[in-house]
C-alpha cells in the first residue's frame, strides 16, 4: 500500500497534479493548539537551541517491530519538569524496563508517552495540558546532553494493541513533517 501511495504521489507531482498537505486518511486528525511543549516553561513554537532542542528525530520503522527511533529527544536539564502536552488520564507512571516512564491517553485514541521521568503522579490521574507529571533524569541513551526527554506517541486504530501505530510527536505542537498525498477527487 505505502509502494502505491509514494507512486501516486509521485506520478501527481510529474504531472502537476495538484498535491494536499495532509495525512493519510487512516491517521487521527491532530487539532491545532490542544498540545504543547512537554518540558515546563517551554515557548509555543520551535526552541532555536539551547532547553527543548530536538536532538534527535522521530524515524518510523519499516516494519511494525523494525529498527526505527518511535518519538522524539528533546534537550533539557536533569530536574527540568516534564509537563503532559495535552489533556488526559495517566496510565502508567513508574519503572518500565529500568527507567521511568509516564504515559498519557489522549482524546482521539492518542497516547502520549515520556521518558526517563521520575513521576510525581499515579495512574488514574486526569491532567490537563501543562500539568507537571515528573522531573527529567538524567541518562537517556544517545542523548548529546547532560539529559534528553524522549517523547513519544502512538495512536490506536481499534483495541487491538497490534493496530497501534507510532507517530511524530512533533505533528502535536506543529513540527511534524508535512507529507505529501495526491488530492483525491
Amino acid at each position: 500500500m505505502r509502494t502505491l501511495l509514494t507512486f501516486l504521489t509521485t506520478a501527481a507531482l510529474l504531472l502537476g497534479a495538484p498535491v494536499a498537505h495532509a495525512a493519510p486518511p487512516e491517521l487521527p486528525a491532530i487539532p491545532v493548539g490542544v498540545f504543547g511543549w512537554p518540558l515546563g516553561g517551554m515557548p509555543t513554537g520551535a526552541p532555536a537551541s539551547g532547553a527543548g532542542t530536538v536532538a534527535r528525530r522521530f524515524t518510523p520503522p519499516p516494519t511494525p517491530y523494525g529498527r526505527g527511533h518511535r518519538g522524539a529527544d528533546l534537550v533539557a536539564a536533569p530536574g527540568a519538569p516534564v509537563t503532559a502536552a495535552g489533556p488526559g488520564v495517566v496510565v502508567q507512571a513508574g519503572p518500565l524496563a529500568g527507567r521511568g516512564v509516564v504515559s498519557v491517553v489522549h482524546a482521539g485514541a492518542l497516547r502520549t508517552t515520556y521518558e526517563p521521568v521520575a513521576a510525581v503522579v499515579a495512574p488514574g490521574a486526569v491532567v490537563a495540558r501543562g500539568t507537571v507529571l515528573g522531573t527529567l533524569d538524567a541518562g537517556h541513551a544517545g542523548c548529546p546532553a547532560a539529559a534528553c526527554l524522549h517523547w513519544g506517541l502512538r495512536w490506536a486504530r481499534d483495541a487491538a494493541p497490534a493496530r497501534e501505530r507510532y507517530l511524530d510527536p512533533l505533528l502535536l505542537v506543529g513540527l511534524g513533517r508535512t507529507r505529501l498525498w495526491p488530492v483525491v477527487r
